[in-house]
């Protein structure tokens, strides 16, 4: 069964940087596609970022794209989210998942592991 570990939120100021990590143990991610997702107080679990485990190729939404950079470790089986230039907007749980539907536009659902996931705040 794979497990996936997330790690790295907390409180930081607007414009701040934060790095999550996710910890991958019990399978290769040879052939997934690893994502980022967030859910805000009331709102829906929604799509930030993914890569393809084998080749990095990455794919993010809109209101992160140049901010936000997600990334692997192959050796460390570890992902990462770096965060720069952080927003209230930003606040959120954010949880790492793992699908083998080879799409980095793979819908939430068609996620199958998830992660138990890390709060981040962004406020004065």
């Amino acid at each position: 069964q794979l497990q996936l570990v997330e790690s790295g939120g907390g409180l930081v100021q607007p414009g701040g940087s934060l790095r999550l990590s996710c910890a991958a143990s019990g399978f290769t991610l040879d052939n997934f596609v690893i994502g980022w997702f967030r859910q805000a107080p009331g709102k829906e679990r929604e799509f930030v970022a993914a890569i393809t485990w084998s080749g990095g190729t990455t794919y993010y939404t809109d209101s992160v794209k140049g901010r936000f950079t997600i990334s692997r470790d192959i050796a460390k089986n570890t992902m990462y989210l770096q965060m720069n230039s952080l927003k209230p907007e930003d606040t959120a749980v954010y949880y790492c998942a793992a699908t083998r539907v080879r799409n980095l536009q793979a819908g939430r659902d068609e996620y199958a592991y998830w992660g138990q996931g890390t709060q981040v705040t962004v406020s004065l």
